[in-house]
């Protein structure tokens, strides 16, 4: 990780709990706030992780899970940017 890395926040709390699409959500994030790097390695580690458990716990090293239900600016209450 860049040493200048900090988590990012990811709306994982709440979403369909396939270790897939968790990562999908994590790696958008992270991507979404410029750690495109991060999000490859992120992708490397949980891919090569032994477990389901170990992978949540990676996830975590690189964001900060919120709800799904949180609104963000740009965005309906379903979580979908719009212009």
């Amino acid at each position: 990780m860049n040493k200048d890395f900090e988590k990012v926040d990811a709306k994982i709390i709440g979403a369909d709990g396939n270790v897939f699409n968790l990562l999908g959500i994590c790696q958008r994030a992270l991507k979404e706030n410029g750690y495109k790097q991060e999000a490859e390695e992120l992708y490397k580690r949980v891919t090569n992780s032994n477990s389901y458990d170990m992978a949540l716990n990676i996830m975590q090293e690189y964001v900060n899970p919120i709800s799904v239900n949180e609104k963000d600016l740009g965005s309906n209450e379903n979580g979908y940017e719009f212009d």
